[in-house]
């Protein structure tokens, strides 16, 4: 997977977008509703941060070596998806939709409601 295509995929979802929230202005973090769902590096595009759901988090990372704890999110909730051509790009956008899904899901309802009028 390139940047250009992990931002376009993100992007595609509903009340998306795109911000550059610390001092370091090469981390990426992808919004919903003001809420990230996907965090990466720009400058350096060898892994993504996404969210995900406890026991599904830990399964995965008995799966798959590429996917380890986030190195600086709540590791419960949060994985660091290792980017290489083992992986293929089909499941890592599964997981993003995903972490998308998850904070959709934990949303205010308020901004629920106003997410489900943007897709009318």
């Amino acid at each position: 997977m390139k940047l250009k295509d992990f931002k376009k995929f993100c992007l595609s979802f509903n009340g998306t977008s795109e911000d550059y929230p610390f001092d370091d202005n090469n981390i990426l973090a992808i919004n919903v509703m003001d809420e990230v769902f996907a965090i990466t590096d720009t400058d350096n595009f060898e892994s993504i941060e996404i969210k995900c759901d406890p026991v599904k988090a830990a399964m995965l990372r008995d799966l798959y070596e590429e996917v380890q704890p986030a190195a600086y999110m709540d590791k419960r909730h949060w994985n660091t998806i290792y980017l290489n051509e083992d992986l293929d790009d089909e499941l890592i956008k599964e997981w993003i939709k995903d972490s998308y899904s998850l904070v959709v899901d934990s949303l205010a309802r308020k901004k629920q409601k106003k997410l489900e009028k943007m897709e009318d």
